[in-house]
Order: C-alpha cells, then structure tokens, then sequence
C-alpha cells in the first residue's frame, strides 16, 4: 500500500528546497536509519495484531517510523477492501473522488476502522461516502475566503496582528469535512522563492506577532524543512510566539520523535494546536505523543469540529474534553461546520452548539468547555457564541440565568 506516484514526487522535490536528502522525505522509496535514529515508540496490542494480520513482514521498527505509515498510507480503494468491507455509499463515493479531496488514510489510523461498523465516528472521518458528492447551494470551495486575504502564496492575513502560514498541502490523512479541501491533497506544494517571499511579507508588516503554521499538516515535513521554515519566522523580531497546527499526534503519533522535540525546542515559545474529534482518537499511541509534546515544553490546545453523528452530543463531548485535559490539551475551540462542498451530512444547527455548550458549562471544570465559534462564511472570522445566560440588562442590573436555570441579579451601579 504505496503512496501515489505523484504525491510521491512533490515530495521528494519538496526536500530538496533547503539541501534535505531525497530518502528523508516521507514519499522516499527507500530509508536507511542508524541505529540511534529508529524511533522507541509503544507499539498497542491493536497496533501489533493489524500489522501482523495485514503488513506480515513488517518489522515494530518499521510500523513505528513515520515515513513508512505515509509511504504505505492506503490512497486507492483496492487497498481499502484488502483490510474492510466497505458499503455501497463509501464505494460509489471513492471512484468519484476525481478532483475532490483525495483519500488517505495511514496504516496505524487504519488499525482503529477497519473493524467499525459504517457509521463509526472514527471511519466517517476518513472514508468518504456518497452524500460528499451532493453540494447544496450555500457550499462555497472557499468558504472563509482565505484566497482573498492571501497576498503571498502561503500566506492568509485576516486579523490584524495575525498570520497563517499554510506551509504543505500534505496531510497523513485527510478528514472528509477539512476546511481546506479545496486545496489540501491538490500538491501546490511552495518552492523556496515562494518561502523567501512569506518570510519578506512577515518581516515587513512589524504589527504581526503571531504566525500560525500550518497547512495541510506542517508535521508531514522533515525535520530540517521545518527547522529551516521556524528559524527563518523566529528570525523576525515583531513575531513574538509561533504556532503549529496539526493533527499527527491523532492519526500518526509515532511522528513525534526525540529528534523532533528537540528540534522544536530552539524555537519556543511554540505553541502546538492539536486537532480531535472524538474520545475513540485517544489511544496509548496518542497519549504518548501528546505527553512528549507536553514535556517538551510546549503549550497544548485542541480544536474540535462539531459533527452531526460524531461528537454532537454533551455524554461524548464531556468524554473527550476529559481525555484531552489528562493528556494536558486544553481544549481551545469548538468549530461550527464550515460549508465546504459536500459537508451537509456533518453540518448540526448552530442550535446544537450551544446545546452542547450549555451541557457542559457548570457541570464539568471550566477547562474542560471549550470555546463555540462560527468562522463567519465570506472571511468574517472567529466568532463565539454563547447560551443565552442574560435575561434582562439594563442601568440598574443585569439578570442572569446560571447552569442549573437559576435566576441571579448583579447590580449596574
């Protein structure tokens, strides 16, 4: 189960933007580690009893090196039906990804579904069904219109002191409702002019003081590509703290390497914001990654979409909201749906979000309830919502509802 030849090739090229040898980018055919370079990593029982089942002459080296689960991510529904059976509506769905985001999914996320039944939170993240094919009339490619705030390729600049740096249009999986699809998976990979060109623009507008990187998942790069992309933005001295946005710690933990912590180590502060959905995601593999992460010294959050079927309700909201904070992830965000083409079949009400919001603010420790926010289509930005907790305000007091349907008074004056 081989990457496709093309994302095989950006790849390879990809590495050679900044002198990185060919066999240490993920899509590389071949790889050689040292001794000391192979990653000590947990392998679960679950891990240990597909690997055997479906890779038999893979190694526990081998299952826990990074760039074989992308080599080996399965990309094509031949290689899906040797480990699942797969439904009518997720064949369909699968050849008419032409032009839509691709499928791809790694060996260890593949571990955690092949074995779901079709409905399971964790398989309707990642295999597409026929209802993605239905755009409705208020799906947009872009719906936050990113591609209007981008003076620079790479570069989104929508708040003021505030800048997105997507740096890859690689993930190791692609999640069926990403904001980005009209891009991600597409392979319009930066060339290093276009990288020269995103540092110039930041180093001149000296109001930015936060860079998000990210993508596509920026953790798919090589260690040295992503050395080079964090000391050339920590070279600024407007940008105060930096950002990385991924998902890998979810759906390819054994990439959180000694070697990359300590890289990420010289550029601190680095914040790391991580990205579930579901309580399943948390797994020994998981925790361990997000326990290197958190020793490492890096700030964690998590970003959770609200999905319809997934995670729309308080029970398993609550659940993972927990499991985030004994790994020492705050929970950051929860995203209303964007309407990208395709999505209906995710998409709750906002109504639903507040819902969850409310089951879960004052019957569980405040660090636990992330904040609920529309990005407002046409590029409006973050905004939050709340329950509606006021019942009257006025010059005298305001009128407060609380948790449990409490009415309580707090003088204005």
């Amino acid at each position: 189960m081989n990457a496709n030849n093309n994302e095989v090739t950006a790849l390879r090229s990809e590495s050679r933007l900044v002198g990185c040898s060919s066999d240490e980018e993920p899509g590389a055919k071949s790889m050689i580690f040292s001794q000391n370079e192979i990653p000590t990593q947990l392998v679960s029982n679950r891990s240990s009893e597909f690997m055997h089942r479906y890779f038999p002459l893979t190694t526990i080296d081998s299952w826990n090196d990074w760039k074989w689960q992308l080599r080996n991510a399965i990309t094509s529904i031949d290689e899906l039906k040797k480990i699942m059976k797969l439904s009518e509506k997720e064949i369909m769905a699968i050849n008419n990804l032409k032009g839509r985001l691709p499928m791809r999914i790694t060996p260890y996320f593949a571990s955690l579904i092949h074995e779901t039944s079709y409905s399971h939170p964790l398989r309707r993240n990642v295999i597409p069904v026929v209802e993605e094919l239905l755009q409705h009339s208020n799906e947009q490619s872009d719906p936050l219109h990113e591609k209007s705030f981008s003076p620079v390729k790479g570069i989104v600049h929508r708040y003021p002191d505030r800048i997105l740096f997507t740096v890859t249009q690689v993930c190791s999986n692609y999640c069926r409702y990403c904001t980005r699809s009209h891009s991600v998976g597409k392979l319009d990979k930066l060339g290093k002019q276009d990288f020269e060109k995103a540092f110039a623009y930041i180093a001149a507008h000296k109001e930015v003081r936060d860079v998000l990187v990210s993508g596509g998942d920026p953790l798919t790069l090589s260690d040295e590509l992503l050395d080079y992309i964090l000391s050339n933005i920590r070279s600024i001295g407007h940008v105060e703290i930096v950002r990385i946005g991924t998902r890998i710690p979810v759906v390819l933990p054994m990439r959180i390497t000694d070697n990359l912590i300590n890289m990420l180590k010289k550029h601190q502060p680095l914040f790391i914001s991580l990205h579930f959905s579901h309580p399943s995601e948390v797994t020994e593999e998981c925790i361990n990654a997000c326990n290197k992460l958190a020793d490492g010294g890096f700030p964690l959050g998590s970003q959770t979409v609200l999905l319809k079927g997934i995670n729309d309700n308080v029970p398993v909201m609550k659940e993972l909201m927990h499991k985030l904070l004994m790994m020492r992830v705050r929970p950051y965000y929860l995203y209303q749906c964007d309407l990208i083409p395709g999505s209906g079949h995710f998409r709750t009400t906002v109504k639903k979000g507040l819902e969850v919001i409310k089951g879960l603010r004052g019957f569980t420790s405040g660090y636990a309830v992330p904040t609920f926010v529309v990005d407002a289509p046409g590029g409006g930005g973050k905004i939050p919502l709340l329950p509606n907790y006021v019942v009257e305000h006025n010059s005298e007091k305001i009128v407060l509802r609380n948790y449990k349907g409490v009415l309580c008074e707090y003088p204005e004056k």
